[in-house]
């Protein structure tokens, strides 16, 4: 098999091919490698690889499953594989070695899947951009002038320039389908607690943040899904395994017509391309063609207000991960060790209540409620998946002076004005990206799909978001949409022409 071939397939294709012993497992991997080798230097997408241990676990028999012989990257930010680095993209971290497999990785072996390295990803993975200061930046494979989102940035660009079929992502705020967005690709939030957690930890973000995949084809995020799925004894949150099959599944039409709400309006006041929603309004005229009745209708939903939950969220995990940092080194931690937003969060983290904690915490449950009534009457609500197609590499990160300015600011003031300094601080990048975080205060699955090609040749995704639970709407629903001239896909990326 040559290489052009090898990028055109998806992670279906492959484990089909190898199932019928038509290829070999070495093989996939041989080529994956010849990818990455090709387009790295350019992207930065992946930044620790381990072929030759890859190649032996091939040659040997250890992986067998539903995706046996599909090359798979992982994301270097809690999907830890034993005996390698997990840095989480923080300088602090260089000389962290994982000392036990993620359970996420544990159920992609289970899958059948050969890991082969870990991709770039921001400092703590607090970034909509992937630029972190001790790998650099990965660039989009549709022009590499332009970011792929964050803060699975690196998995973004090693889909979608052929270096694997599927990659390791979570989405915390929109960090799976922000890059899905920027580069042509699906990318699902499933439920919370649909997939696994830990060890060491029964929830991530407070249930915000959730692992799943950035892949090229719907089929192969259903089937992830199908294999991801789980019920696990010891996490916070759970969810009921789908009765079904999602491989299954996504091939039947759905079982009634939909209502559905849409809106292109920004949840925070921000301004919204008119690219973005003429995405929205393409799909929204796709829809009332197949007999679906659409009305524009949003949630009654204070989205500054929860944004600014959000933030505080942020502020007091990361305030707990340096804490722990600290006992672990033996030392504080200062300004120089790490990133400007890291820095922020933890100084406001420190002035945070227990008691404003548990009430942003109960204004996301607030939020749920809503939600839930809302698809009571709406089965799916349709917004754009981001508010502009990707910023220029650098665009989005903070100057040295600004930097300074904000160290300054943040010292000496009360807690409320921290948490402005924080809003702010955050504002340019929630600009491009403020339709994300609900679905993670939530808990409910969103799913963005290529839809859209810009003027500039970029393309801009279309969110979908239902009730728990019910992924199988939205990949049913994005199977259709699959076969249509909508679909962007990888059409127009130079890596697949």
């Amino acid at each position: 098999m040559d290489l052009k071939l090898y990028r055109k397939l998806d992670a279906t294709d492959i484990a089909e091919l190898v199932r019928k012993k038509e290829v070999r497992a070495e093989e996939m991997i041989r080529l994956s490698f010849e990818q990455l080798e090709q387009v790295n230097g350019t992207l930065n997408a992946v930044v620790y690889s381990w072929k030759e241990k890859a190649l032996r676990d091939a040659e040997l028999g250890l992986t067998d499953g539903r995706f046996s012989g599909v090359p798979l990257l992982l994301k270097n930010a809690g999907q830890s594989v034993v005996g390698e680095p997990m840095t989480a993209g923080a300088k602090l971290l260089q000389q962290n070695v994982a000392k036990e497999d993620a359970h996420f990785v544990r159920k992609l072996r289970e899958a059948g899947c050969h890991m082969v390295g870990h991709t770039n990803s921001p400092e703590f993975g607090l970034k909509n951009i992937t630029e972190p200061e001790q790998y650099g930046p990965t660039r989009n494979p549709w022009n590499s002038d332009y970011s792929p989102g964050g803060s699975s940035g690196g998995a973004a660009a090693a889909v979608a320039s052929g270096i694997v079929p599927v990659a390791g992502a979570s989405d915390g705020g929109g960090s799976i389908r922000i890059p899905a967005s920027f580069t042509g690709l699906v990318g699902l939030k499933p439920t919370r607690g649909r997939t696994p957690v830990g060890p060491g930890s029964g929830r991530q973000w407070q249930g915000a943040a959730i692992g799943f995949v950035l892949s090229r084809t719907v089929r192969d995020s259903a089937a992830m899904l199908d294999q991801l799925q789980v019920v696990q004894p010891e996490a916070a949150f759970q969810t009921p395994l789908f009765p079904g099959r999602y491989e299954d599944e996504v091939q039947k039409p759905l079982e009634k017509k939909l209502n559905v709400a849409y809106s292109t309006d920004s949840p925070v006041g921000t301004p919204v391309s008119e690219e973005a929603r003429e995405a929205v309004l393409k799909t929204v005229r796709w829809l009332e063609r197949q007999g679906h009745h659409v009305e524009e209708k949003s949630p009654s939903i204070d989205g500054v207000a929860l944004m600014e939950n959000y933030y505080l969220m942020n502020s007091g995990e990361i305030s707990a991960l340096v804490y722990r940092l600290e006992r672990s080194l033996g030392r504080s931690v200062t300004p120089e060790d790490v990133e400007i937003e890291t820095w922020l969060l933890n100084e406001a983290g420190k002035s945070v209540s227990a008691a404003k904690f548990t009430m942003s915490i109960a204004a996301w449950d607030t939020a749920a409620e809503e939600m839930a009534r809302f698809h009571e009457t709406y089965d799916v609500f349709i917004t754009p998946t981001t508010a502009y197609s990707a910023p220029k590499v650098g665009e989005l990160t903070h100057s040295q002076a600004s930097q300074d300015r904000l160290r300054k600011q943040i010292q000496g003031v009360g807690p409320k004005e921290q948490q402005r300094l924080i809003y702010e601080m955050f504002l340019p990048s929630l600009t491009y990206t403020p339709f994300t975080q609900l679905a993670n205060l939530t808990g409910q699955p969103a799913l963005s799909l290529p839809l859209h090609l810009t003027e500039e040749g970029l393309p801009l995704g279309v969110q979908f978001i239902t009730s728990k639970g019910r992924e199988d709407v939205l990949l049913s629903l994005a199977t259709q949409l699959e076969s249509t001239d909508l679909w962007v896909g990888m059409r127009g990326n130079r890596f697949f022409e």
